[in-house]
């Protein structure tokens, strides 16, 4: 890598940014659903252990010395790690004997194809050939030379893979439980991760973890080496219909199977969302192995069972470009983490949230849904269409998403769902924000067209202290100028510099295909920090929209005051439109809650300032004040003042919008980070209108893709034109009732619903994603 193009007077060379010994404890577990987990396995002194990079092995850490052993360290290091522990022999009778088993082969299975008469040995063969689908026989030598080709590579490849040594230990307190087996649940960012944790754990001294692998996420010959290696995949026939005898005889096999796997205190390790995606959401493989986890407890196969959740941070995800176009295939990812041995891509970090217990959790009442929740449909299209307005009593509600596993289908989805929304929050607040995320969201959402270095260098580190601010950890330090020159070179395929005659750069993102999804993809990662005030920025730019029809100019949206109750309904339309696992809702929290946290943080961060009402009644009148029939905007869970919020007082409470230049500037970059999903939503809107008659649900993604793409060639938007987003949009507009889904054998169909087949309907929901975009 070459320096940049600086004339600063003297020859500044690269320093590679470096980690504090210190970080704050951001990963705490929920106090309100496992109190009990909140006060064991942490200590404030596992804080100041400082950090330990994975890659970097020497003889210190081997049981040998001297100078043929620094040469063969790497090898050493991996033969004395150690590995998984090989299945039990007799697991096929064990499986074969399982409850559910037994009821599917004795026909009591409820739901399930009616089983043929078989012997006992043929029962095994088809057991035997459906585990042969999901694991191969562990080889020692094998996994022990994977594991040192793997940290061949990752040094090459990488200048560090870092982990928090007080983070180490704390799981490793949390493996030492008797009987009690541990499952990783982690976000995905890259195929790279599984082999990479399984690495860093054996590294540790901690059990190494069997990882489970989605089926059709990667190709027959790459799933045969990775069940070798100690990942476990989902059956082939597992996908069949109900009624077929061997799909149902697979999920019992495979319920079974996991069952056997935690009796024998063995780790697995689950991804909650999916690989590469640029758009957070749970993935449904991750569901399914989360319900088979919770069935097993359910059934009594173990008698608790320790959540770790843990993230994943890259400053550049190594299977995210290949060839200009975005891939998430484990074949190119593959092929790219090679191709990134010769050009490096910067440091790795891995963050482990506190552990907290599922029997603990599984009690809580606050992890159970509410029990009078509404669809979608019913709660939000009224408002779309305009026949009424939302109705209040959806802030009751809390997140849920009724969801219901094929796998375990006695298992309650209520418990799935809330654990995987929150071990998928927890996951995320624990991770570290990179350096290359905030350069992308800078120029991708402040400086499209162009910034000097020197004030490039001013934003970087404004931006760096709001997410520190925000009680998130960074992934970097050093001086800003080693950090941003480090930072632009990682990202030198995405810009151009351009020197000038006055010794600064012009430092501008190319607006190819290529280089704006990368740089959205990277500035993704950023917006979880900021994500309760881009909503609230949404919300507000909403309320503007609707008053500037009734204004003589722009210039007069500085003056207008904003109502809390408005607001807050602004916010709820929102917040009930975009899916619960992208907006990182905690399942305990209300949807009130989750509105008045919005308002608070646009309040902290400067953007809404409190506005003083004239009021009938005297500052000094202590009269006893009379209670409303109903209070407003209050909430079961919220311990605030018990009459702050309430009555005539809350209606009348108002804001302004900040006048000062910086709050306006954080206003605009708040709305645009939230802007590539809305945009992508209300262009699909404007495609509805092709969906003439039933389609699969995959061809019409990939049309509706091909759509988005054409729509950002017009304006180089291509930010707003990604396939996970085309995925969300149709989900969203599932959820709404936009879209029907009807479910057949082969692939699910969507069709128009009746109510959309008109035009000024389409255009109505246009209308409604249009006024919380930022333009």
């Amino acid at each position: 890598m070459e320096a940049l193009p600086i004339d600063q007077g003297l020859k500044l060379d690269i320093a590679v940014p470096f980690l504090g010994s210190f970080r704050p404890f951001v990963g705490r577990c929920c106090q309100k659903c496992t109190p009990k987990s909140w006060e064991s396995l942490f200590h404030k002194h596992l804080t100041s252990l400082g950090f330990c990079n994975v890659i970097k092995i020497t003889e210190e850490n081997t049981r040998y010395r001297g100078w043929l052993v620094r040469r063969l360290c790497l090898w050493l290091a991996a033969c004395d790690w150690k590995l998984p522990a090989e299945p039990p022999q007799d697991l096929r009778q064990r499986i074969f004997h399982n409850e559910r088993v037994q009821a599917f082969v004795s026909c009591k299975g409820q739901g399930d194809a009616p089983a043929t008469d078989k012997s006992v040995e043929q029962w095994m063969r088809e057991i035997q050939r459906i585990l042969s689908q999901m694991q191969a026989s562990l080889s020692p030598f094998l996994l022990r030379l994977g594991l040192w080709a793997l940290l061949k590579l990752l040094s090459w490849a990488f200048l560090r893979v870092v982990a928090h040594r007080g983070q180490l230990e704390m799981v490793r307190r949390a493996t030492r439980a008797p009987d009690v087996p541990v499952v990783f649940l982690a976000t995905h960012k890259s195929q790279l991760d599984g082999p990479l944790l399984q690495l860093l754990l054996a590294s540790q001294g901690l059990p190494m973890p069997r990882v489970a692998w989605e089926h059709r996420a990667v190709g027959p010959k790459f799933r045969a080496l990775l069940t070798r290696l100690g990942g476990v995949c989902l059956p082939q026939d597992g996908a069949l219909p109900s009624g077929h005898e061997q799909g149902a005889l697979s999920r019992a096999v495979l319920a079974a199977y996991v069952q056997e796997l935690l009796r024998n205190k063995a780790p697995l390790l689950i991804f909650l969302e999916e690989a590469s995606s640029g758009v957070r959401q749970l993935s449904a493989s991750g569901r399914e192995w989360l319900s088979l986890v919770v069935g097993a407890f359910q059934a009594g196969a173990v008698p608790d069972l320790t959540v770790v959740p843990l993230g994943v941070s890259y400053d550049r995800v190594p299977d995210l470009i290949y060839r200009g176009q975005v891939t998430t295939q484990s074949g190119w990812a593959w092929l790219s983490l090679f191709r990134a041995a010769c050009r490096g891509f910067g440091c790795v970090r891995v963050d482990f949230a506190q552990p907290f217990s599922l029997q603990e959790y599984s009690e809580s009442n606050f992890c159970r849904p509410s029990c009078s929740r509404k669809r979608l449909e019913e709660v939000l299209l009224p408002e779309v269409l305009g026949k009424r307005t939302l109705d209040c009593d959806a802030l009751e509600q809390r997140w849920f998403l009724g969801l219901q596993s094929a796998a375990v289908p006695d298992v309650e989805p209520g418990l799935v769902d809330s654990l995987s929304l929150h071990s998928l929050s927890a996951g995320v607040s624990c991770s570290a924000i990179t350096a290359v995320p905030i350069m992308s969201a800078l120029l991708l959402h402040k400086h499209q067209e162009g910034v000097f270095l020197s004030r490039l260098m001013q934003d970087f580190a404004w931006l760096t202290e709001e997410v520190l601010l925000r009680s998130f950890d960074v992934g970097f330090s050093g001086r800003v100028w080693d950090v941003v020159q480090h930072t632009l070179l990682l990202l030198q395929p995405c810009l151009r510099l351009h020197r000038l005659s006055l010794g600064d750069v012009l430092v501008a993102p190319k607006r190819t295909e290529a280089a704006v999804t990368e740089l959205s993809r990277h500035s993704a990662a950023l917006l979880p920090v900021f994500l309760p005030e881009a909503v609230g920025a949404c919300a507000v730019n909403a309320l503007l929209v609707e008053l500037l029809p009734f204004l003589g100019s722009p210039e007069q949206l500085r003056d207008v005051v904003v109502v809390q109750q408005e607001l807050h309904s602004k916010i709820l339309l929102l917040v009930q439109l975009l899916p619960k696992d992208f907006l990182l809702c905690q399942p305990c929290q209300s949807v009130y809650s989750y509105c008045q946290v919005v308002v608070d943080k646009l309040i902290q961060c400067g953007v809404l300032v409190a506005e003083e009402v004239p009021s009938d009644r005297s500052a000094c009148d202590a009269a006893q004040k009379r209670f409303t029939e109903k209070l407003l905007w209050k909430a079961s869970d919220d311990f605030g003042d018990s009459d702050s919020d309430c009555g005539d007082e809350a209606e009348r409470r108002c804001f302004k919008i900040s006048q000062l230049e910086n709050y306006g500037k954080l206003f605009a970059f708040l709305c645009c980070l939230l802007s590539p999903l809305l945009k992508a939503l209300g262009r699909a809107a404007d495609f509805l209108g092709d969906l003439e008659r039933p389609q699969p649900e995959s061809q019409y993604l990939e049309k509706l893709h091909q759509f988005l793409l054409r729509r950002a060639a017009e304006d180089d938007s291509f930010e707003c034109a990604g396939r996970a987003l085309a995925s969300v949009a149709v989900r969203i507009y599932k959820d709404l009732g936009v879209l029907w889904e009807d479910v057949v054998p082969v692939e699910p169909m969507l069709h128009l619903s009746e109510e959309f087949t008109d035009p000024e309907n389409r255009e109505k929901v246009e209308k409604f994603i249009e006024q919380f975009i930022y333009s």
